[in-house]
Protein backbone atom coordinates (compact mmCIF):
# COMPACT_ATOMS: atom_id res chain seq x y z
CA UNK A 1 0.00 0.00 0.00
CA UNK A 2 2.83 2.43 0.73
CA UNK A 3 4.27 4.57 -2.03
CA UNK A 4 7.92 5.54 -2.03
CA UNK A 5 7.19 9.03 -0.74
CA UNK A 6 4.14 11.15 -0.07
CA UNK A 7 3.47 14.05 -2.45
CA UNK A 8 4.75 17.32 -0.98
CA UNK A 9 1.31 18.87 -0.38
CA UNK A 10 0.04 15.70 1.35
CA UNK A 11 3.16 15.45 3.48
CA UNK A 12 2.81 19.10 4.54
CA UNK A 13 -0.85 18.77 5.46
CA UNK A 14 -0.38 15.56 7.49
CA UNK A 15 2.73 16.90 9.28
CA UNK A 16 0.80 20.03 10.23
CA UNK A 17 -2.09 18.07 11.75
CA UNK A 18 -1.79 17.05 15.39
CA UNK A 19 -3.63 13.73 14.91
CA UNK A 20 -1.01 12.23 12.55
CA UNK A 21 2.44 10.78 12.85
CA UNK A 22 4.81 10.19 9.95
CA UNK A 23 6.28 6.69 9.60
CA UNK A 24 8.14 4.77 6.87
CA UNK A 25 6.98 6.96 4.00
CA UNK A 26 3.36 7.07 5.15
CA UNK A 27 1.31 8.37 8.02
CA UNK A 28 -0.89 7.01 10.80
CA UNK A 29 -3.73 8.47 12.83
CA UNK A 30 -2.67 8.70 16.49
CA UNK A 31 -6.14 9.26 18.01
CA UNK A 32 -7.11 5.58 17.78
CA UNK A 33 -5.74 2.41 19.34
CA UNK A 34 -6.01 0.22 16.26
CA UNK A 35 -3.19 -0.13 13.76
CA UNK A 36 -3.72 2.07 10.72
CA UNK A 37 -1.80 3.34 7.73
CA UNK A 38 -2.45 6.17 5.32
CA UNK A 39 -0.81 6.73 1.96
CA UNK A 40 -1.24 9.43 -0.66
CA UNK A 41 -0.12 9.58 -4.27
CA UNK A 42 -0.37 11.85 -7.28
CA UNK A 43 -3.08 11.32 -9.89
CA UNK A 44 -3.37 12.52 -13.48
CA UNK A 45 -5.72 15.17 -12.16
CA UNK A 46 -5.36 17.89 -9.49
CA UNK A 47 -6.68 15.58 -6.77
CA UNK A 48 -4.51 13.24 -4.73
CA UNK A 49 -5.31 9.55 -4.29
CA UNK A 50 -5.55 8.37 -0.69
CA UNK A 51 -5.40 4.81 0.63
CA UNK A 52 -6.46 4.19 4.22
CA UNK A 53 -6.08 0.86 6.02
CA UNK A 54 -7.30 0.03 9.52
CA UNK A 55 -6.72 -3.33 11.22
CA UNK A 56 -8.94 -4.44 14.08
CA UNK A 57 -9.00 -7.73 15.99
CA UNK A 58 -11.60 -10.27 14.99
CA UNK A 59 -14.10 -10.81 17.77
CA UNK A 60 -12.48 -14.12 18.77
CA UNK A 61 -9.08 -12.43 19.02
CA UNK A 62 -10.44 -9.68 21.28
CA UNK A 63 -11.86 -11.92 23.98
CA UNK A 64 -10.54 -14.60 26.30
CA UNK A 65 -13.77 -16.53 25.76
CA UNK A 66 -14.49 -18.91 22.91
CA UNK A 67 -16.58 -17.29 20.17
CA UNK A 68 -18.67 -19.57 17.97
CA UNK A 69 -18.30 -19.45 14.19
CA UNK A 70 -21.87 -18.23 13.68
CA UNK A 71 -21.37 -15.33 16.12
CA UNK A 72 -18.03 -14.37 14.57
CA UNK A 73 -19.41 -14.55 11.03
CA UNK A 74 -22.47 -12.49 11.95
CA UNK A 75 -20.32 -9.92 13.72
CA UNK A 76 -17.94 -9.65 10.74
CA UNK A 77 -20.73 -9.30 8.18
CA UNK A 78 -22.41 -6.58 10.25
CA UNK A 79 -19.09 -4.76 10.73
CA UNK A 80 -18.45 -4.89 6.98
CA UNK A 81 -21.92 -3.52 6.12
CA UNK A 82 -21.69 -0.71 8.66
CA UNK A 83 -18.29 0.43 7.39
CA UNK A 84 -19.84 1.12 3.98
CA UNK A 85 -21.20 4.29 5.60
CA UNK A 86 -17.75 5.62 6.53
CA UNK A 87 -17.83 8.42 3.90
CA UNK A 88 -20.85 9.93 5.65
CA UNK A 89 -18.73 10.47 8.77
CA UNK A 90 -16.35 12.76 6.87
CA UNK A 91 -18.71 15.69 6.29
CA UNK A 92 -17.22 15.89 2.81
CA UNK A 93 -18.50 15.01 -0.63
CA UNK A 94 -16.60 11.75 -0.75
CA UNK A 95 -17.05 8.83 -3.11
CA UNK A 96 -14.92 5.76 -2.50
CA UNK A 97 -13.02 4.36 -5.47
CA UNK A 98 -12.50 1.12 -3.58
CA UNK A 99 -13.59 -0.31 -0.27
CA UNK A 100 -13.07 -3.72 1.29
CA UNK A 101 -13.20 -5.48 4.63
CA UNK A 102 -11.33 -8.76 4.66
CA UNK A 103 -10.40 -11.34 7.24
CA UNK A 104 -6.64 -11.52 7.65
CA UNK A 105 -5.86 -14.17 10.22
CA UNK A 106 -7.10 -12.95 13.60
CA UNK A 107 -7.72 -9.44 12.24
CA UNK A 108 -10.23 -7.69 10.04
CA UNK A 109 -8.58 -5.32 7.56
CA UNK A 110 -10.66 -2.42 6.29
CA UNK A 111 -9.34 -0.49 3.28
CA UNK A 112 -10.69 2.67 1.72
CA UNK A 113 -9.39 4.33 -1.46
CA UNK A 114 -10.52 7.69 -2.77
CA UNK A 115 -9.40 10.83 -4.55
CA UNK A 116 -9.70 14.16 -2.81
CA UNK A 117 -8.78 17.56 -4.20
CA UNK A 118 -8.20 19.57 -1.04
CA UNK A 119 -4.90 18.38 0.47
CA UNK A 120 -5.33 20.71 3.46
CA UNK A 121 -8.71 19.18 4.35
CA UNK A 122 -7.71 15.57 3.57
CA UNK A 123 -6.25 14.87 7.05
CA UNK A 124 -9.64 15.62 8.64
CA UNK A 125 -11.36 13.33 6.12
CA UNK A 126 -8.87 10.52 6.73
CA UNK A 127 -9.07 10.95 10.51
CA UNK A 128 -12.88 10.77 10.36
CA UNK A 129 -12.72 7.49 8.43
CA UNK A 130 -10.22 5.88 10.81
CA UNK A 131 -12.15 7.03 13.88
CA UNK A 132 -15.39 5.82 12.30
CA UNK A 133 -13.88 2.34 11.94
CA UNK A 134 -12.88 2.31 15.61
CA UNK A 135 -16.23 3.67 16.78
CA UNK A 136 -18.13 1.19 14.62
CA UNK A 137 -16.01 -1.61 16.05
CA UNK A 138 -16.80 -0.58 19.64
CA UNK A 139 -20.51 -0.16 18.89
CA UNK A 140 -20.59 -3.63 17.35
CA UNK A 141 -19.04 -5.46 20.29
CA UNK A 142 -21.15 -8.45 21.24
CA UNK A 143 -22.08 -8.35 24.94
CA UNK A 144 -21.47 -11.27 27.25
CA UNK A 145 -17.79 -11.90 26.54
CA UNK A 146 -14.70 -11.08 28.60
CA UNK A 147 -12.74 -8.70 26.37
CA UNK A 148 -9.00 -8.13 26.53
CA UNK A 149 -6.95 -5.00 25.94
CA UNK A 150 -7.17 -2.84 23.87
CA UNK A 151 -10.87 -3.64 23.32
CA UNK A 152 -11.58 -3.79 27.08
CA UNK A 153 -9.95 -0.35 27.41
CA UNK A 154 -12.10 1.06 24.61
CA UNK A 155 -15.26 -0.34 26.18
CA UNK A 156 -14.28 1.07 29.57
CA UNK A 157 -13.59 4.48 28.04
CA UNK A 158 -16.92 4.44 26.19
CA UNK A 159 -18.73 3.49 29.39
CA UNK A 160 -17.02 6.27 31.36
CA UNK A 161 -17.83 8.83 28.68
CA UNK A 162 -21.46 7.76 28.76
CA UNK A 163 -21.66 8.14 32.55
CA UNK A 164 -19.57 11.27 32.72
CA UNK A 165 -21.79 13.41 30.54
CA UNK A 166 -19.95 12.67 27.30
CA UNK A 167 -21.53 11.15 24.25
CA UNK A 168 -22.14 7.46 24.85
CA UNK A 169 -21.39 5.06 22.02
Amino acid sequence: MMSEELPERASRSFEGHEAFEMNDGGVAVTTVVFENAVDASETDDWALAYDVEVRVPMLSAATSDEVGDAVETGWFETFERRLEDAPMATRADLALDDYAVERDGDQARATFSFEFGNADRAPDVVKAIVEYVEGTYVEGIVPGYEYESPVADLLDSASQNGQGGGTPL
